[in-house]
């Protein structure tokens, strides 16, 4: 097979996908006998991203994968392609998000603890649903609380190789120990190439979540990323 036949049965998996895929995914687009190893299949997405400087399109690393998006100066005008209302998640939900994704594993008791309102229910449910956050275990406490913790599809969601990749605590306000509005990704520099978190955060809405009467405030924003392919739902 030709360097360039194999690149292109990558970028054809990539642009299909509508997801990153990681290098084990990848690698199972080949027979057997002419699977690649990890090094030629990042070699060959490097090649790809050589390609695309100049483009509207990009490969970016997210969520332990690959994937090819629209670049961010241009998702505006490409999202005109599916007319929608802005999308909203409500206050309550992104500080919910932020405490798990910042102190995971977590309770739900240890979460109201910070924000001293109770987590409404659909909350939780909705950030599970979205696969945002799952069940890690269980606290050694009288009813074993559940541990939440982020997924895969958080940090792909977001565009993060890794927690590692969130914003430093620094950068968030004070109230007790965490600050109701999260200004997270902000920075004096210029854009990044891939939305920051704090874009992704109100990216989307979910119409089943009800704000907390507490927290009535909701949040506005239109995503500012688009995958190449779209995904199958939009609502």
């Amino acid at each position: 097979m030709s360097e360039t036949e194999f690149r292109n049965i990558i970028e054809a998996a990539l642009f299909a996908a509508g997801k990153s895929l990681n290098l084990s995914e990848l690698s199972l687009l080949f027979e057997e006998a002419q699977r690649p190893d990890a090094a030629a299949i990042r070699a060959a997405l490097d090649a790809l991203a050589q390609d695309y400087i100049g483009r509207p399109i990009e490969i970016v690393e997210a969520g332990g994968g690959f994937r090819i998006q629209v670049r961010r100066q241009y998702a505006g005008a490409v999202a005109r392609l599916w007319p929608e209302r802005p999308q909203r998640y409500s206050r309550a939900l992104l500080e919910t998000l932020a405490l798990i994704g910042y102190r995971q594993p977590i309770t739900r008791a240890e979460i109201e603890a910070v924000r001293g309102v109770t987590v409404n229910p659909n909350i939780i449910k909705t950030l599970l649903e979205r696969q945002w956050i799952r069940v890690v275990g269980h606290r050694d406490l009288p009813g074993r609380p559940e541990l939440l913790g982020t997924t895969r599809e958080f940090l792909e969601y977001f565009s993060l190789k890794s927690l590692d990749e969130l914003p430093p605590l620094a950068q968030l306000r004070v109230l007790g120990e965490l600050n109701p509005q999260f200004e997270l990704g902000v920075t004096d520099g210029p854009e990044p190439a891939s939305a920051p978190l704090s874009d992704a955060l109100g990216a989307e809405e979910e119409s089943g979540i009800e704000a907390d009467a507490a927290d009535g405030e909701e949040y506005t924003q239109r995503s500012s990323g688009l995958v190449a392919a779209p995904p199958e739902s939009l609502d």
